[in-house]
């Protein structure tokens, strides 16, 4: 058996797939997003899943052929990566695996382990893309000064919308009471008092958000319209970047597809589409993420590409 692990900005999801591809078991944990929260938090947490996963399949850690695990940040932070490499290893009591970004769980589950782009928007955002040999990411940077297109970017719109709705720089739109009702505001000032001190601008609770901007959106908020329109923009800008870099042919359709909660929004994925050019393919994902990545697994075993 194959196992995969994604580890998403909100929950890591394990899958176990046999020979065919069909999935065995899966389970989930935390997130593994060990930025915030110390990298102490990984091991136990890929303990804990992959002793969940192997006993619903009734098989020991030992009996996984391979696995892939797709860690966020892997490779941002270049001290980490040894340490991140030699974690598996305790948890499975074998060398049969590789560590890798969660970017190659939302890839290789939406094209089914193929040459083409992916654009993943979840909390954060990230593009990655293969072409043979050629592997190329872009976006990722971090919620700070990046991930544009995710939910924690367009949460921060939404806030700012929100902030500017609350005194008076733009009309006061759904969006102003839809998040008073959601954070249990008594007055539009409050909000900072709960992101910035009662929350300390935790990234998953200020992401969590995003879905009061599609709510909005909805109800005909024109400013959450326009924030998400901007996200599929930049969610494209993604797209064409990794295309100039994996050097596709000039004549050859480019296949791309999306994987992350954000792409659930029909206003953001019709921006997203409507800013492909007629250079793309754009498909529905074929496997979430965490399937993706034992696929993953499976192909670096040189076992069945199913």
């Amino acid at each position: 058996m194959y196992l995969g692990v994604d580890g998403g900005g909100t929950k890591t999801a394990f899958c176990l797939i046999d020979d065919d591809g069909a999935i065995v078991a899966s389970a989930r944990t935390a997130s593994i997003y060990y930025l915030m929260s110390g990298i102490e938090i990984v091991e136990p947490l890929l303990a804990q899943g992959v002793a969940d996963v192997c006993a619903s399949a009734g098989i020991k850690p030992e009996d996984i052929a391979y696995a892939f695990f797709g860690i966020p940040c892997y490779g941002e932070v270049l001290p980490d990566v040894p340490k991140l490499d030699a974690l598996p290893k305790t948890v499975l009591g074998t060398d049969r695996y590789r560590c890798g970004n969660d970017m190659i769980c939302g890839w290789a589950g939406s094209l089914g382990a193929a040459d083409g782009i992916n654009v993943v928007a979840g909390t954060g955002s990230i593009a990655y893309g293969e072409n043979g040999e050629r592997k190329s990411r872009a976006g990722g940077w971090g919620e700070i000064f990046g991930d544009e297109g995710s939910a924690h970017w367009v949460a921060i719109r939404g806030l700012n919308a929100f902030s500017k709705m609350g005194d008076g720089r733009l009309p006061r739109g759904p969006l102003a009471g839809i998040l008073r009702a959601r954070l249990d505001l008594t007055d539009d000032l409050e909000i900072v008092d709960v992101v910035l001190n009662r929350w300390q601008g935790d990234r998953a609770k200020i992401a969590a958000l995003s879905t009061a901007v599609s709510e909005a959106a909805d109800a005909g908020d024109t400013a959450s319209a326009d924030i998400l329109r901007d996200a599929g923009r930049e969610l494209a800008e993604m797209v064409d970047a990794e295309a100039r870099v994996l050097e596709f042919g000039t004549q050859q359709l480019i296949p791309v597809s999306y994987s992350g909660g954000m792409l659930t929004s029909p206003l953001l994925l019709d921006s997203f589409r409507r800013s492909l050019d007629g250079r793309y393919d754009l498909r529905e994902p074929l496997f979430p993420p965490d399937h993706g990545a034992a696929l993953y697994a499976a192909r670096l075993s040189n076992g069945p590409r199913t």
